[in-house]
């Protein structure tokens, strides 16, 4: 039997006409605008069970694997990236790294409805892959802990119920080290807020509307000692522990853009016509489509096997960098190819294919640069295989 079950194909059917029917409309009105998410699309989100995909049926989640998560992103993604991305805010605290199962029962029923969005706040306006260089300190003050510091990249900080805050709350013994030491810490706020002691503006961007992304000061904020999540300074190897799933997302990602961009391009190939006939009647433009196509299948194929591998809980961290290295880099390829098949019409905002090209940049960049992605795939062909919660990467 092949990964492509009965179950999983009614999964994506359904997530396929959701996506189409209420996610597209939505960001081709709203992200020309640069407007956000409207809270009742995530309200929609939430009513399908996408925010708690992953989490156990227990927690009041689907109960689903890493494969049917990837494939219902995939759909997300066709039609807006953003929307594909914020289920992670659910999703993201399923593997529950660090808390205590009392925390379990309290957070991961609420994330599993959607009433519990997080933000990751990580890297700072000097550190972005080598985490280990984190600034930004927490230090205690009886029983509560004082933060202090600069964050950047912080999507979602306003919108989100909390935010995930990773800073040192002591040196590291070894410069070469240079990730013990760092510490996790959930900070609970009222949506449409930012906590109190943290003030912030929102960063201009390129792409990857639908919501604001921050640069985020935070000075005195005091949280609760019950803020830390699991044990002081692990925090580098919780995060890690999470990278093959983000990179696999990162994947579906990439591949329902492109997918996206080439469904755009087939149609508007049939549609248009120069020199008495269909540009998609030319042989450059069939031949362009068949490659893009080719592309697609072979990122979403090596995505699936990934999937599968962490279901089935076996390390593949190298097979996951490759996948969101191969699946990043097709995304910009052949989103910049559809844009090529619309021509002029593609440079405007009237088609959803640069809408797909903007954000299929994105992707080379968050979860892990494409130049991590490659030393980490060098590493192992070199023989030096990197251990678990040694690499030093960002999660975007």
């Amino acid at each position: 039997m092949g990964y492509m079950t009965e179950e999983r194909r009614l999964i994506q059917e359904t997530a396929r006409a959701f996506a189409m029917k209420e996610v597209l409309p939505v960001a081709n009105r709203l992200d020309p605008e640069k407007g956000d998410i409207p809270p009742e699309l995530i309200q929609k989100l939430a009513d399908m069970g996408y925010f708690g995909i992953v989490i156990p049926e227990e927690y009041g989640g689907l109960g689903l694997g890493v494969f049917e998560y990837c494939l219902i992103t995939e759909e997300l993604a066709r039609a807006w990236m953003s929307v594909a991305s914020i289920i992670a805010r659910g999703n993201g605290l399923s593997a529950g790294r660090g808390m205590t199962d009392a925390q379990r029962a309290v957070f991961l029923p609420r994330a599993a409805r959607g009433e519990f969005l997080g933000a990751a706040a990580m890297s700072e306006p000097n550190v972005g892959s080598d985490l280990g260089s984190i600034a930004c300190r927490a230090r205690r003050d009886g029983d509560d802990w004082v933060i202090n510091g600069n964050k950047y990249w912080c999507t979602f900080a306003d919108g989100a119920d909390y935010i995930m805050l990773v800073a040192r709350t002591s040196d590291s013994p070894d410069p070469k080290r240079k990730h013990v030491g760092l510490s996790s810490f959930l900070i609970e706020k009222p949506r449409g807020t930012l906590p109190p002691g943290v003030k912030g503006a929102p960063i201009p961007k390129i792409g990857y509307f639908g919501w604001k992304t921050w640069e985020l000061a935070f000075d005195d904020c005091r949280l609760p000692g019950s803020a830390l999540i699991g044990e002081e300074g692990r925090a580098f190897y919780y995060i890690s522990a999470g990278l093959e799933r983000a990179r696999a997302h990162t994947a579906a990602r990439s591949i329902g853009l492109a997918r996206g961009a080439l469904e755009d391009a087939t149609a508007y190939a049939q549609e248009r016509r120069q020199f008495g006939q269909a540009i998609g009647d030319f042989q450059n433009t069939r031949f362009r489509l068949a490659r893009m196509a080719t592309d697609i299948e072979a990122a979403r194929q090596l995505m699936y096997f990934v999937c599968d591998e962490i279901d089935q809980k076996r390390r593949c961290d190298k097979e996951a960098a490759m996948v969101k290295l191969f699946a990043s880099e097709m995304a910009e390829r052949v989103t910049s190819e559809a844009l090529q098949v619309f021509g002029g019409a593609g440079y405007t905002t009237l088609h959803a294919v640069e809408r797909y090209w903007r954000d299929a940049r994105l992707t080379k960049i968050f979860e892990g640069t494409s130049e991590i992605q490659q030393r980490i795939i060098s590493d192992h062909l070199l023989g030096k295989p990197q251990q678990k919660g040694q690499e030093r990467d960002k999660a975007a």
